[in-house]
């Protein structure tokens, strides 16, 4: 099921859809790399592409932590 998520990034309120699955592996990333959530979906924001949205960009993240082993 995919849920609607918010987050202040750079002081301004966004919000994203992403999959329960995708959403607690955000989660672990952050405690894996001793950082807050709201830190790395917005390193994930700064990083992504001007034609891809957050929600994707967010998705394609953990894709490739998993794919290398989360570095």
């Amino acid at each position: 099921m995919i849920r609607k998520h918010s987050a202040t990034l750079h002081g301004h309120r966004t919000s994203f859809s992403l999959e329960e699955p995708f959403w607690q592996e955000l989660k672990t990333i952050a405690d894996n790399r001793q950082i807050a959530l709201a830190q790395l979906i917005a390193e994930v924001d700064d990083g992504r592409l001007a034609e891809s949205n957050l929600s994707s960009a967010l998705r394609v993240y953990v894709l490739n932590w998993l794919k290398t082993g989360g570095r």
